[in-house]
């Protein structure tokens, strides 16, 4: 049985949602609180205990990667400084244990094409998972349990392919990919299968309210269904698609409800939630009126 390790991280968008901040700054590298949004995502991979990573990036992205290469000049300069702290955070972006793998999507033909773009790295029948970057997850306060690597026990324990979901208001689900778990809907923190997912189903037609939150752990077999993936919602190839041919194919898939928060940072309300709520638990303001004092003063 082939591990767990890689996860698949697709960075090739073009953050239009962020405009125009995203405009010359790829949107992974738009900060949350003290650190870009893909620092974020691998910071949660690696906690999962998933040190292999894949970018599937294109042009004008250099960025993501540089993000997580060793800076010389700057860790000397630090080092001479006497700024052990400083510098001992700047080298935890990449730890030792992480293993970086960049790979360029040609064009841009949905996520389940950028999924697959990584299948020539994957050992045939290695399972993986998938973050979407622009959404970040993360626990309640005064809990450190990660979802995601309560997902990956799941896969080890049952082989059965994982997907997180979370319920959303019923005139929302139109934005989401949307699962059927039959009427048994799993509780926080637990898988139930699913009987199939539907991309941006109309309200009056959504099987549930749980949504696809943008985290997967999958079989290898997905990446044979996306090389003949006919394109889906938007004239895209979509991943979603794929894994409800998984489904009826195999009936292996389950809905793994999240027991922390997410915020979706691919927009500016999300991403301004995401700050104000992280800043303050991560203790850099009481709330929002401190800033607005600071600004008036």
């Amino acid at each position: 049985m082939n591990p767990l390790r890689k996860v698949v991280i697709p960075v090739a968008g073009f953050g239009t949602r962020l405009l125009p901040i995203s405009k010359s700054i790829p949107k992974e590298m738009v900060p949350v609180v003290d650190r870009p949004m893909i620092q974020h995502v691998v910071d949660e991979a690696l906690a999962a205990g998933l040190n292999e990573v894949v970018l599937i990036t294109r042009g004008g992205k250099s960025a993501v990667e540089d993000h997580f290469d060793t800076h010389f000049e700057l860790e000397a300069s630090l080092e001479a400084k006497g700024k052990e702290a400083l510098l001992d955070e700047l080298r935890a972006i990449a730890p030792p244990e992480l293993k970086l793998t960049v790979i360029r999507q040609p064009q841009a033909l949905g996520l389940g094409h950028a999924v697959h773009c990584a299948a020539r790295i994957l050992d045939d029948g290695e399972p993986f998972a998938v973050i979407l970057p622009d959404v970040l997850i993360k626990p309640r306060p005064q809990e450190t349990a990660v979802d995601l690597q309560a997902m990956a026990a799941n896969w080890e324990a049952t082989q059965r392919a994982q997907v997180m979901v979370e319920a959303v208001a019923r005139d929302e689900v139109q934005r989401y990919g949307i699962v059927d778990c039959g009427g048994d809907e799993p509780r926080a923190g637990e898988a139930r299968p699913m009987r199939g997912v539907v991309e941006k189903p109309a309200p009056e037609a959504a099987p549930s309210r749980l949504s696809v939150v943008g985290r997967y752990i999958l079989p290898y077999r997905i990446m044979t269904l996306l090389e003949d993936q006919p394109p889906g919602a938007g004239n895209e190839i979509q991943l979603t698609d794929a894994i409800e041919r998984l489904i009826q194919e195999t009936r292996g898939v389950d809905a793994f409800r999240m027991r922390g928060r997410s915020f979706d940072c691919g927009h500016i309300a999300g991403w301004l939630q995401a700050n104000a709520v992280l800043a303050r638990e991560a203790g850099y303001v009481e709330d929002l009126g401190e800033l607005a004092e600071t600004t008036t003063a």
